[in-house]
């Protein structure tokens, strides 16, 4: 009862070196992509994170993580004392510090 549908028959897969490198190809593209995409960019702010948090000096104005603003009053090895108004210091670590902001930012009332 086959007379109208034709057997259909798979052919062999061809065998050479080449075939096996384009196979990877995608996988090694998608990881070319990444590396410029995610992993480079957040190596290189990671850097300059540590590099800002290092140069840390007394009187510099700061943001931290939770974002308070204040101004650095002193600097120990793992933790620095910001004081975010008058009279009120809090001691935080060092890489909870976000961004360090220009001078003046905070304005004596």
């Amino acid at each position: 009862m086959n007379f109208f549908i034709s057997d259909a028959w798979a052919q062999a897969a061809p065998q050479g070196p080449s075939d096996s490198l384009i196979s990877f190809l995608p996988l090694i593209l998608i990881f070319v992509v990444f590396y410029f995409l995610l992993i480079r960019p957040q190596s290189k702010k990671a850097k300059e994170h540590r590099k800002m948090v290092g140069a840390l000096a007394k009187g510099d104005e700061v943001v931290t993580n939770g974002g308070l603003l204040g101004k650095v009053t002193t600097i120990g090895d793992s933790f620095v004392e910001v004081e975010i108004a008058d009279g009120m210091r809090v001691k935080i670590q060092r890489q909870a510090i976000a961004n360090l902001m220009p001078k003046g930012t905070i304005k004596d009332s």
